[in-house]
């Protein structure tokens, strides 16, 4: 499908980057009081709410004619993956690490979409690229190494590293598998598709997740249910459409690569917002990263 307008698709992965960030410091704040399980269970369901009056309004049909089962199942597997199992990892590490490293370790996303386009899709990777893979690689373990921690707060700091590694990961694989799905469809059908493949994946967690009722009770109290809401508005119903949206009308690479801007935008958010520390080692850690996902995207 053609872009409406010139660089239609790179404005609105750029456009991404930003309200992303925001919704990453809005989701940390939330996370102080509502368990990751149930944060991922609410922006789901309140997407999934949002997104039906929007289809309506806009004439866009839930069941278009001629459509193979197979398409809603590719739809609703990257929904599985990247909504239903990513986001509650992201999620729980974003609790463990804070945003500002959790922002160097997101920056594994623009090379993790290379990774998996050449897996899924036969893209082939350049010697920039592996280089700028390698670098943004080191930055997860500099910004998740520093030398005066404890052993208990090494230990989580390892922890919600793997988790956030986990979760680009499963973020990726979950994407790149609409790629295809995205380019021949509407940009609202597949969105509302993989919204229900993530939100009933979280469904079946919650009926046999064994701190279910704590999950559930996490959401129930009144402080910080604004940046609940408005980080789900935000991170969930708003950014996905824009966010698809970047994918649809430009390739996977230049996209990944302006997403991944937000690394930039939250590290500084989460320092002028959260006064979370700018140290010099961090420092470094997300300069590597942001120059390692432009040498992947661009090299």
């Amino acid at each position: 499908m053609n872009a409406p307008i010139p660089y239609y698709g790179e404005l609105l992965s750029f456009a991404t980057a930003f309200i992303w960030a925001f919704a990453v410091i809005l989701f940390k704040k939330s996370g102080e009081t509502v368990s990751p399980l149930g944060l991922n269970l609410f922006k789901n369901a309140l997407t999934f709410v949002l997104l039906i009056p929007t289809m309506l309004v806009l004439g866009v049909s839930f069941f278009p004619q001629d459509l193979p089962f197979s398409v809603y199942g590719l739809a609703m597997l990257g929904g599985l993956l990247s909504i239903g199992l990513a986001d509650t990892t992201l999620f729980r590490s974003l609790n463990m690490l804070g945003a500002g490293r959790f922002a160097v370790v997101d920056s594994l996303y623009s090379p993790s979409i290379i990774l998996f386009a050449f897996v899924f899709l036969g893209e082939r990777l350049t010697v920039w690229q592996w280089i700028g893979a390698g670098a943004v690689i080191s930055a997860v373990f500099i910004s998740s190494y520093e030398k005066n921690e404890e052993k208990l707060e090494r230990r989580r700091l390892i922890e919600g590293t793997i988790w956030g590694v986990s979760s680009v990961l499963l973020m990726a694989a979950g994407l790149t598998i609409i790629k295809p799905v995205l380019e021949a469809n509407h940009l609202l059908w597949v969105t509302f598709w993989r919204v229900v493949g993530g939100l009933g994946t979280m469904l079946l967690i919650l009926t046999v997740h064994p701190r279910r009722k704590i999950a559930l009770a996490s959401l129930m109290k009144r402080e910080g249910w604004g940046y609940t809401f408005f980080g789900s508005f935000l991170g969930a119903y708003l950014v996905t459409m824009v966010w698809l949206g970047g994918m649809k009308y430009t390739t996977l690479s230049i996209s990944s690569a302006l997403n991944q801007t937000a690394t930039v935008i939250t590290f500084l958010l989460a320092a002028l917002l959260l006064k979370e520390p700018i140290t010099p080692r961090r420092t470094v850690a997300i300069g590597m990263a942001f120059a390692g996902a432009l040498a992947v995207t661009f090299g």
